[in-house]
């Protein structure tokens, strides 16, 4: 592991092999984005039509234009499933390898518990633990730094929004004992 005291890594001992194995190939990636597309159309579409993609004597109802939308979606996913099943490709290229999908959860997985934990933590406390989560777990950053970066840009976004702007913006338990 690098010196936790390192500020800025330039050559990454943790980058992705280059012989990793693949994951995906790019067709299995299409193909499964075209019939969520499609299905999405679908169900986008019926929801529309069900609340009105008619016309009427003063104008077009309220599904009309989002229904047309969705005729557009599912036609041009249709196209584009079409075409990946006509396309010959000899070899199957790779989408993603297992080295590149795990550097992709460890962004996705905290950036998803960050949403999660803004409903029960506030924002402001949710973004401190992402922050130096990040910081110090992906940046090979110190702890302190990473936990006085993240609270003082904690503390810049609460008196930006709720003092300078007063923007309201979910809070959690901490704010509460504040009186906030």
């Amino acid at each position: 592991m690098p010196d936790p005291d390192t500020e800025i890594v330039v050559d990454d001992p943790t980058a992705p092999e280059r012989d990793s194995p693949r994951v995906a190939t790019t067709r299995t990636v299409e193909v499964v984005v075209y019939v969520f597309l499609i299905g999405l159309a679908l169900l986008l579409g019926f929801d529309n039509w069900r609340s009105g993609a008619g016309w009427e004597s003063d104008g077009p109802q309220s599904g009309y234009l989002p229904f047309y939308l969705c005729v557009i979606l599912g036609a041009a996913s249709l196209y584009g499933l079409g075409a990946v099943f006509l396309r010959r490709d000899g070899e199957a290229r790779t989408f993603v390898t297992r080295a590149q999908f795990r550097r992709v959860l460890q962004v996705f997985v905290p950036t998803f518990l960050f949403c999660f934990l803004t409903q029960w933590l506030g924002l402001y406390v949710a973004s401190l633990l992402l922050i130096a989560g990040f910081m110090r777990f992906i940046g090979r950053i110190a702890w302190w730094k990473s936990l006085l970066t993240a609270f003082l840009f904690a503390l810049a976004m609460f008196l930006t929004f709720e003092i300078a702007f007063d923007v309201i913006m979910p809070k959690g338990p901490l704010e509460a004992v504040f009186g906030f």
